[in-house]
């Protein structure tokens, strides 16, 4: 892939300023007003405290949103070249990674992950194939053993964790999300492929290249952009949310997939969000600890579909594949179902909850309201990040999108 900027984006205005003080920036084209509505309303009538917005469609930026309060403890702006957490908006990157890898020759989704990480075969795990562990069906979305903060950020003793446990069920008997084992699992096979770390194949191999406000595992130059992340708004009052809030508090493997036995509080300790702490946003925890700006999400997605001036990163039988459903339905956790569907590493358009634009759809949510996506069909790329982590059936990433799409068809 050969460095490109993309096209040029239109000058940046101050499109509002709110009764609070706050004030929103950017620019949307005429076409897209509704786009701008929907993130305004965000901020007014959603909660959210500081937000982006980004789209392309056809390799061009047609809306570039962003506005309000990127740290509320000092009154710190949310800025153009703000980033937040993306938390499992995190699982999309690796899955575009490992589907350039595969378009090389050098890696076989459907290849046991034993055939790459050896030692991963251990107690029975030999037949897993790397679709499989990205389609949530490895049966290891919880370890056995402990492990300290320091553990997970040293990376090594959570994949020896990995290699030393049973499957829970086998991949026919369902799927059950694997909140943060995803990251080590995925990010394994790609760090056996090629010799570096998740973050860093995707530095070498997207984000440089593209020139992307982008990580998994923040340089320390960068860490003035990040707004702080504010402790989650309570969820809805609804059949669905109580259930979920049921399973959470006991069923003891959901609770140990979300901390990894007890390395860390997740999403937060009290009122303060774990993955705001400086040493977790530095280290590789691929499926969960990704930094970035709306802009270069909506850049990476949109490169998956149409070119930047260079190849699109995912080729069409590639995007055939990681699109057709692989696990759908409840799942063993028992956590409610709420349509969600999984392709091969990406969460599909899963309507009502999250439509995206349509059945072709595929990206991530991440907790707390992020949400990153391409769609092929429109050729678009997607992206809306915030500091304040909303609650169960949080609909803010889902106005924008619903707003997005009768843009698009208008």
């Amino acid at each position: 892939m050969t460095p490109t900027v993309g096209r040029p984006r239109p000058p940046a205005t101050t499109l509002t300023e709110l009764d609070d003080g706050r004030r929103l920036y950017g620019f949307a084209d005429e076409d897209y007003g509704n786009v701008v509505d929907a993130f305004v309303a965000n901020l007014v009538e959603h909660r959210d405290v500081g937000a982006g917005c980004a789209v392309y469609v056809d390799g061009r930026p047609v809306v570039d949103l962003w506005g309000g309060i990127a740290e509320r403890r000092t009154r710190r702006p949310w800025e153009e070249n703000t980033a937040a957490v993306i938390f499992s908006v995190s699982k999309g990157i690796l899955a575009i990674c490992a589907y350039l890898l595969a378009q090389q020759g050098r890696l076989d989704l459907d290849a046991p992950v034993a055939l790459y990480w050896p030692t991963f075969a251990r107690c029975g795990k030999d037949a897993i194939t790397v679709r499989q562990a990205m389609s949530h069906r490895a049966g290891l979305p919880c370890l056995d053993v402990d492990l300290t903060k320091e553990d997970v950020i040293a990376w090594d003793p959570v994949i020896r964790a990995i290699e030393d446990q049973q499957a829970l069920f086998p991949p026919e008997a369902g799927h059950f999300y694997h909140a943060l084992t995803y990251g080590w699992l995925v990010g394994e096979v790609i760090h056996r492929v090629t010799g570096f770390l998740p973050g860093a194949y995707f530095r070498m191999a997207i984000g440089d290249p593209l020139e992307l406000h982008a990580w998994i595992g923040l340089p320390a130059s960068a860490r003035r952009t990040v707004a702080w992340m504010e402790a989650p708004l309570p969820g809805e009052d609804s059949e669905a949310a109580r259930e979920a809030a049921r399973v959470l508090g006991t069923n003891r493997c959901v609770e140990r997939s979300l901390s990894l036995g007890g390395a860390f509080a997740f999403p937060a300790d009290g009122d303060v969000v774990t993955f705001n702490d400086p040493a977790i946003q530095s280290a590789e925890i691929p499926g969960a600890n990704g930094i970035a700006t709306p802009r270069s999400l909506a850049r990476l997605y949109v490169a998956c579909v149409t070119d930047l001036g260079a190849d699109r990163l995912l080729i069409d039988s590639s995007i055939d594949d990681a699109t057709q459903v692989r696990s759908t339905g409840p799942q063993l956790s028992g956590m409610p179902d709420d349509g969600t569907r999984w392709g091969t590493g990406f969460q599909l358009s899963s309507p009502p909850t999250q439509p995206m634009l349509g059945p072709r759809s595929f990206g991530h949510a991440g907790a707390g309201g992020q949400l990153a996506f391409a769609d092929p069909d429109y050729r678009v790329g997607f992206a809306y990040c915030s500091n304040q982590m909303g609650g169960y059936g949080d609909e803010r990433a889902r106005g924008l999108t619903v707003a997005l799409r009768s843009a698009l068809g208008s």
